[in-house]
C-alpha cells in the first residue's frame, strides 16, 4: 500500500446547506468509487471552498456519509478576481494501491473547467 493524493472539485448551482449536502455527498461518493475506495482507505481529507459559500462545512456532507473516524478540515479558497464561484474542492489523502498515474481525479459538471488536464 501507498499513500496518494487524490483531487477533486463540483461547482454548486446555490449556497444551501442541503445543496451543498448533495453535491459535496455526490463528488466524495464518485471520488471513493471511481479509485475502488472504501472510507477505511481514507487518510485525511481537505476541504476549500471559495468565500461565496458560507451557508455550512463541506466537511458535514462526509459525516452524513458515515465518514466519522477521518480526520477532516474544512477553508476557505483564494479570492482570486474571475475564478468560478460557488466552488468546494477536495484533496483526499489515501492509502491505496494504485500508482499515481492510475489515480482518478474528479471534476464534477462545471468543475471540469478547472483542471481539464486531469478531470475525468
Amino acid at each position: 500500500m501507498a499513500v496518494r493524493a487524490v483531487r477533486g472539485a463540483v461547482q454548486l448551482e446555490r449556497d444551501e446547506p442541503e445543496h451543498m449536502h448533495e453535491q459535496v455527498s455526490a463528488l466524495l461518493t464518485a471520488i471513493l468509487a471511481r479509485n475502488a475506495l472504501d472510507p477505511d482507505d481514507l487518510i485525511s481529507v481537505w476541504f476549500t471552498a471559495t468565500p461565496d459559500l458560507h451557508s455550512d462545512f463541506p466537511a458535514a456532507a462526509a459525516r452524513k456519509l458515515g465518514i466519522t473516524d477521518v480526520p477532516l478540515i474544512c477553508a476557505q479558497e483564494l479570492d482570486i478576481a474571475g475564478a468560478m464561484p460557488r466552488v468546494v474542492r477536495i484533496l483526499a489523502h489515501i492509502e491505496t494501491s494504485l500508482p499515481k498515474s492510475e489515480i482518478a481525479h474528479v471534476y464534477l459538471g462545471a468543475a471540469a473547467a478547472l483542471r481539464k488536464d486531469i478531470a475525468q
